[in-house]
């Protein structure tokens, strides 16, 4: 349980570590700006439809010039998180339909509209692997859309994204989406829902790739990602109540904690340019 607990600095460490990396193409911020920033966001998406709000925190400890480019390098970063969770939920429902070959439909879904879900995810990912490495252009197509052409000089600072920058995004985003599995499957070990370690990977890399899909807002996400957890994890376990614990402690953690966090962070700051 302590180590869940302090995952959760590492694991909102990694993203800071990203906004950090990418506001540098702006202007030098501090990890601990940086870290200031996200935890910011986390407050602001709260009500916020699929966490948009987030771009409005962070932005908050970046100088006003800069405030709308730095909100491209947010949508970069936030897309690099959403390749490896789609991706890694691939190899999820491949799992999936491989432990379950022989029935004709889990969680009341038929084995065939899973596979179709499987081949629209990977096209997906293909999709927005080749626009992510290719970012100068979706510059160049929002240029020529007469209504969005004067709005293309705020995100031409992601012309300046090399390859190896975009590598180092997608490895830490990686990095950050392991903290997150392990996160959760070490809370299902403490509360008792017994599934391997691979299977725990599996099924929540599925789970990340629903919540990934669904829009919701993150204040209704934990009803949401019960109700996906427990008709996913009860094809393993019918430990409903430890399913539930770990759900409700992981969105506490993950999301209630640094939000509060964040609230107390912005008030500070709109006391202090007050002063």
């Amino acid at each position: 349980l302590w180590i869940v607990f302090c995952l959760v600095f590492v694991n909102w460490g990694i993203e800071a570590r990203k906004w950090q990396i990418l506001v540098r193409l702006l202007q030098p911020i501090s990890f601990f700006t940086a870290f200031k920033g996200v935890l910011s966001g986390v407050t602001l998406s709260i009500n916020t439809p699929n966490r948009i709000g987030e771009y409005g925190g962070r932005i908050l400890y970046v100088k006003e010039g800069n405030r709308i480019q730095a909100i491209s390098l947010s949508i970069a970063g936030s897309m690099s998180q959403l390749i490896i969770t789609i991706l890694l939920g691939c190899g999820g429902l491949i799992f999936l339909l491989a432990t379950h070959s022989n029935e004709e439909s889990i969680m009341g879904l038929s084995i065939f509209w899973i596979k179709v879900m499987l081949i629209i995810s990977i096209l997906v990912t293909i999709i927005m692997l080749l626009f992510f490495f290719r970012l100068s252009l979706l510059i160049r197509i929002v240029e020529r859309i007469p209504f969005f052409d004067k709005y293309a000089s705020y995100i031409n600072v992601i012309e300046q994204f090399s390859s190896k920058l975009l590598l180092r995004l997608l490895s830490l985003s990686f990095l950050r989406y392991l903290t997150f599995v392990l996160q959760y499957v070490l809370m299902l070990q403490v509360l008792n829902v017994e599934l391997t370690m691979m299977q725990g990977f599996w099924i929540i890399s599925i789970l990340f790739l629903v919540m990934a899909i669904v829009p919701s807002f993150a204040i209704a996400d934990l009803g949401i990602r019960g109700k996906f957890s427990i008709a996913l994890i009860t094809l393993y376990s019918t430990n409903t109540i430890g399913i539930i614990g770990t759900t409700f402690g992981i969105w506490f953690l993950n999301l209630f904690v640094p939000a509060l966090t964040g609230s107390f962070l912005i008030l500070a700051t709109r006391i202090s340019r007050e002063r």
